[in-house]
């Protein structure tokens, strides 16, 4: 079996992509380790885990964590590696010159997300990414989760694969609970918690919100990037502090549990960055979940939700339009529910993980063959 790691100094333990999906599908067919920040070593997955120091900042990820990871690596001498993040291409060439073959999954496009990115954005970071990301063109194959990147990226030198980032049905069933009856109005979000995805538009409207419904609340899952001195001053946010649980950054093993008895799935991003050209995660995993979605109108979402009728998609900064859109799930039961059963049925007919699988095998299988 040919020898795979899966690298990355900067995903959690439990990435979803990563360790959830890719890890156990390579596994399959591959002497497989997955090489993660945090990540215990673990005899119960069909792979091999180990793992590297994690720091916030990118120069001591440089300095400790790139040589322990680049160390790892020659001790296991592997057939292929699979990065995740651009700042290990130095480390990638490096393992090339061993006889290594690079695979460099793209999961956003940094020639617009710097524009929005709050660390890790000097300007000799970014003129390193630049200069190493043309390098990669010419040495590496390439995986996309999104086909809009491919504007970005159009002259590669060897073949590539666009592998989004679809729900993976078996593994969702098998972390939920069954959905019980809603008590109160309850909503779900996850993703991480910034004003670029609309955390202010969501507490405005939820503000108004509790004139209604006193006692609503939100299970917030995520990492916050936005201060708790910025947070406290949104108005709105006092009044319903009490009605928001942050969870922080949460296995999905865990996260997923409280969707049930949820009435909707909430993931708003606002026309930023590379936004509007790459989907949410989470809106097929609220979809898989049986949660109506309340989403950005983007024209590519759109044609997602608006054929299927799973859910709504307003604009993602007019928190009126959120607050009638949760009015409306509360107070029709019949629709939500239909809207939910829509979604489920659209994610396993179109937006599932399993077709996403096969082609990702069969990319690997072309990279083994490729001189």
């Amino acid at each position: 079996m040919k020898r795979v790691m899966l690298l990355s100094t900067v995903h959690p333990p439990a990435d979803p992509r990563i360790f959830y999906k890719i890890a156990p599908a390579l596994a399959e067919m591959h002497d497989l380790t997955c090489i993660l920040p945090g990540l215990n070593r673990d005899s119960a997955n069909a792979f091999r885990t180990d793992s590297v120091p994690f720091f916030k900042n990118l120069l001591p990820r440089i300095l400790i964590s790139h040589p322990v990871l680049l160390l790892k690596c020659l001790l296991n001498r592997p057939d292929i590696v699979h990065i995740f993040v651009p700042e290990l291409i130095p480390v990638a060439l490096i393992l090339q010159q061993f006889g290594t073959k690079v695979i460099y999954e793209v999961q956003e496009n940094l020639y617009k997300k710097f524009k929005i990115k709050t660390y890790n954005n000097g300007l000799i970071f970014r003129k390193l990414f630049h200069y190493f990301d043309h390098i990669a063109r010419k040495r590496f194959h390439f995986v996309f989760t999104e086909k809009a990147y491919l504007k970005e990226y159009s002259k590669l030198k060897y073949p590539f694969s666009t592998i989004q980032n679809f729900a993976h049905l078996p593994l969702i069933d098998s972390f939920s609970k069954v959905p019980r009856k809603v008590t109160r109005p309850t909503f779900f979000y996850s993703g991480v918690i910034s004003l670029e995805r609309s955390f202010d538009v969501m507490v405005a409207a939820f503000s108004e919100l509790k004139d209604l419904f006193p006692d609503f609340h939100v299970h917030i899952f995520g990492t916050v990037r936005i201060s708790e001195k910025v947070i406290s001053a949104l108005p709105g946010f006092d009044r319903i502090r009490q009605n928001l649980t942050f969870h922080g950054y949460t296995d999905q093993k865990i996260a997923f549990g409280y969707a049930a008895g949820c009435i909707a799935g909430i993931a708003l991003l606002k026309p930023v960055g590379d936004y509007q050209d790459s989907y949410t995660t989470k809106l097929f995993e609220y979809m898989a979940l049986g949660l109506p979605v309340i989403t950005s109108d983007f024209p590519s979402y759109r044609q997602i939700v608006e054929p299927s009728q799973c859910g709504f998609c307003i604009c993602p900064n007019n928190s009126k339009a959120l607050y009638e859109k949760l009015v409306f799930l509360i107070k029709n039961e019949k629709e939500r529910l239909a809207m939910g059963k829509n979604g489920r049925s659209c994610v396993g007919r179109l937006y599932n993980w399993q077709t996403e699988q096969t082609k990702l095998l069969a990319f690997y299988k072309s990279v083994h063959l490729s001189k």
